[in-house]
């Protein structure tokens, strides 16, 4: 059985210093998926928009800056609010977020309770599909059975 948790948050897209546009997202985890985290943007669209990247990425970006290339995170204080900034860069432009430091903290601690640190391989499955392709064959057995 696979698990999603699941929250729904406003984050702030910054236009310039003075001025930001609120953005109703998603941030969601899926145990099938262990190593990836997704945002969720324009959630009530025919269009949604989501990012994916690595949830490691996300908990390091929590504590000290982190990323290169398309997400890069890191923690900062706004108005003396702890918030954390997201980056975010494709070929269309660059986005850059504000989210609440405390809700985003403990969504990722509730994905961490569901699936631990260095757990995520056996989340996928990986070995008992391996050892199911690398399974002898009936015929196989039978060829070994000395009838060759």
């Amino acid at each position: 059985m696979h698990t999603v948790v699941e929250r729904e948050l406003e984050l702030d897209l910054v236009l310039s210093p003075e001025r930001s546009i609120a953005v109703p997202a998603r941030l969601i985890y899926r145990t099938a998926d262990p190593y990836a985290v997704h945002i969720t943007f324009h959630i009530d669209s025919e269009h949604p928009v989501v990012w994916s990247f690595a949830r490691e990425l996300l908990v390091e970006g929590v504590f000290r800056p982190s990323g290169h290339g398309d997400v890069r995170i890191r923690p900062t204080k706004t108005d003396g609010r702890c918030v954390i900034l997201m980056t975010l860069s494709s070929p269309d432009g660059e986005a850059l977020l504000e989210a609440p430091s405390a809700l985003v903290s403990a969504w990722l601690e509730r994905t961490l309770r569901v699936v631990p640190p260095g757990t995520e391989p056996q989340r996928l499955g990986i070995d008992s599909g391996l050892a199911e392709l690398l399974a002898p064959t009936v015929t196989e057995d039978r060829s070994q059975d000395g009838d060759g």
